[in-house]
């Protein structure tokens, strides 16, 4: 997407070298242009909105100061990256962020020298740049280091375990906290933004360093100077925290304020040791709809008119599964009081939103901070209550530790809801959830569940939570087959599959949601389809039942194959001794890349059509061989 003649600064700037060529004085109006190109291209290509739209002058004022690419930029998260990437050589690529062998939707190491840091789950930002600090050190370079991370990233513990070490070492870094969910206090503004450039000046530090060495030699004296500096300027700004983690602290200043923001990030950067400057924002901010619900226009799904911002559809959509999890969720508080729902920053994603408003004090957001929930929720179970922890598979991977020893090696029933399991789309690598199966199957102590479509997944989580132990149920984005939820909820017997067709030669043997391509496949190899339902325990009875009467075993699943649920049944027959042919059919042994989840299963090999194929090349083998052999 070229900027035509709306955009004649924006045209001109090819890469930040030619922003940097710019009178300062021209840079407001980069600002307006940037904004209202972010806004004409996200309505049309969707993707992650809001967020960007708040750091448009931010993203102007760092690759105006800094010397980037030398100088490392590493964004936490990166839903904030757009205006970097049109301002980093990819302005005429942006329609295609997030579309199959488009831009990546989050800053990626391999698209761009200016993305230092491959990022996509949160509070990443500070470790990594703390790293590229200590290597600029140890190498004799020059160049900075400047994390940005938002308030909302900064409630992770591993975004404080970083500051932590940077404040220890003393390396020469800039943290810049992005905080636009904060209230603002009155004295943010020209005043506040001043004082600010004062703390960042040569004067204050050289007054502030030089008082050190003289005072330094009269302890009493230089203890009360120290903690008369710190009430002070604990009075004017809330940096005492950073300040004990050793970083100068600076701010707040307004976020939107180009000029202050140029002039403070000169002054930062002449420091040494660690640096936090906290800027507020306004997520949306410059429109006006955005700005009004930045929720909604976080993150855009389809197209819209910029003129009329998003407008509902007219008519209701399938129910997700997301869907069917909350509306459980209500129903489960409605009937036990020692119901809680726990989520790691995620309600909307998850389908909270209504169980949150019904039942506001069974309802827990710890913020992102996976680790912390599922040791939360064991602490729960201790105790009587019974919770639920909502969370995407891919943000499962975080909490490994806690689930291994808090939940599993203790036997206590966390019922954990895994959203987002398989190929998640557009969001990329670093959302996709195919290894959960694979590194949950191998755990002691848990029942695993897939469900095949929308009802039996309302079935699986009542399953989930009547059981003494823990246990997982794990659900794709978006909808299934379309099966309405039946109201009455039966507990499903423990570890039992069900043969849904009935055939020969080949039995496939269908782990969740991929039941439906196994039945299609099934109907034009005449084979016998299971719905295995549960990944743990398997249903051994059945799959021995099923190698007996058949001469070919497929298993389906849509995890990666290494150690999944075909790894299972394969575990299986080997212990018994079956000799039966096996075929595991899932994901590869790759990152799948950004595209739809149409896009990732193709790319994956993962549709009906393969299967077919695989089925009909392996029966073909197995023929030629028997044929040598005769």
């Amino acid at each position: 997407m070229s900027p035509n003649g709306r955009y004649p600064l924006l045209s001109r700037i090819a890469s930040p070298a030619d922003l940097r060529r710019l009178p300062e004085s021209q840079l407001e109006a980069v600002a307006t242009e940037l904004r209202n190109f972010l806004v004409e291209s996200v309505s049309q290509s969707t993707g992650h909105f809001a967020a960007g739209l708040g750091t448009i002058e931010l993203t102007i004022a760092l690759h105006y100061v800094y010397n980037t690419p030398d100088d490392r930029l590493v964004w936490d998260v990166g839903h904030q990256a757009y205006p970097h990437k049109i301002l980093t050589g990819r302005r005429d690529r942006i329609l295609t962020i997030r579309k199959k062998d488009g831009l990546a939707p989050f800053p990626k190491r391999d698209e761009s020298e200016y993305d230092t840091f491959g990022v996509g789950h949160s509070s990443t930002s500070i470790g990594a740049a703390l790293g590229m600090a200590i290597a600029a050190q140890r190498t004799g370079s020059r160049r900075k280091a400047v994390a940005i991370i938002g308030d909302g990233g900064l409630t992770a513990g591993m975004a404080f375990e970083a500051l932590n070490h940077a404040g220890d070492l003393g390396a020469d870094m800039l943290v810049i906290l992005n905080d636009n969910n904060m209230s603002i206090s009155p004295n943010v503004g020209a005043l506040s933004s001043r004082f600010a450039q004062i703390l960042s000046g040569k004067l204050y530090t050289t007054i502030r360093e030089g008082s050190k060495k003289v005072l330094s030699h009269m302890p009493p004296v230089w203890e009360l100077a120290r903690r008369a500096e710190e009430h002070v300027k604990g009075l004017i700004v809330p940096g005492t925290l950073f300040e004990e983690f050793g970083f100068n602290y600076i701010g707040p200043i307004d976020g939107h304020d180009l000029n202050a923001l140029v002039h403070t990030l000169r002054n930062i950067h002449e420091l040494k040791g660690p640096q936090l400057l906290h800027i507020i924002t306004r997520k949306g901010k410059g429109y006006a709809p955005a700005e009004d619900d930045p929720v909604k226009y976080h993150g855009i799904s389809a197209p819209f008119d910029p003129e009329l911002g998003i407008q509902p559809s007219g008519k209701p959509g399938k129910m997700t599964f997301s869907d069917v999890f909350g509306e459980w969720c209500c129903d489960m508080a409605a009937q036990d009081k020692r119901f809680v729902a726990i989520t790691p920053a995620m309600r909307e994603g998850s389908g909270l939103v209504k169980f949150h408003k019904q039942f506001p004090a069974q309802y827990y957001d710890v913020a992102i901070a996976e680790q912390h929930a599922v040791t939360l929720a064991a602490g729960m179970a201790c105790d009587g209550l019974k919770p639920v922890v909502a969370i995407y598979s891919t943000f499962l991977q975080r909490g490994y530790d806690q689930l291994v020893h808090d939940v599993c090696l203790q036997r206590l029933p966390v019922v954990f809801a895994i959203d987002r399991a398989g190929c998640v789309g557009n969001d990329g690598p670093t959302h996709n959830g195919t290894y959960d199966v694979s590194f949950m199957r191998c755990l002691p102590n848990i029942v695993l569940m897939a469900p095949s479509d929308e009802n039996e997944c309302r079935q699986m989580l009542y399953t989930a939570y009547t059981l003494d132990m823990p246990s997982a149920v794990r659900y794709p984005r978006g909808s299934g087959t379309g099966a309405v939820p039946e109201q009455e909820m039966v507990a499903l017997p423990i570890g039992r599959a069900e043969v849904r067709r009935r055939g020969k030669d080949v039995a496939i043997l269908a782990f969740g949601t991929p039941l439906a391509m196994s039945l299609a496949a099934a109907e034009e190899l005449d084979a016998t389809v299971v719905n295995m339902r549960f990944i743990k325990p398997l249903d051994e009875a059945l799959i021995l039942q099923m190698a007996e009467g058949h001469n070919l075993i497929v298993t389906v699943e849509e995890n990666v194959i290494e150690g999944g649920c075909g790894s299972a049944v394969n575990e299986v027959l080997a212990a018994r001794g079956v000799l039966v042919p096996v075929l595991n059919f899932g994901l590869p042994d790759v990152m799948l890349q950004h595209g739809s989840q149409d896009d990732m299963r193709k790319e994956a090999g993962f549709t009906r059509d393969e299967l077919v194929r695989a089925i009909k090349s392996r029966q073909q083998d197995r023929d030629a061989r028997a044929v040598q052999l005769a």
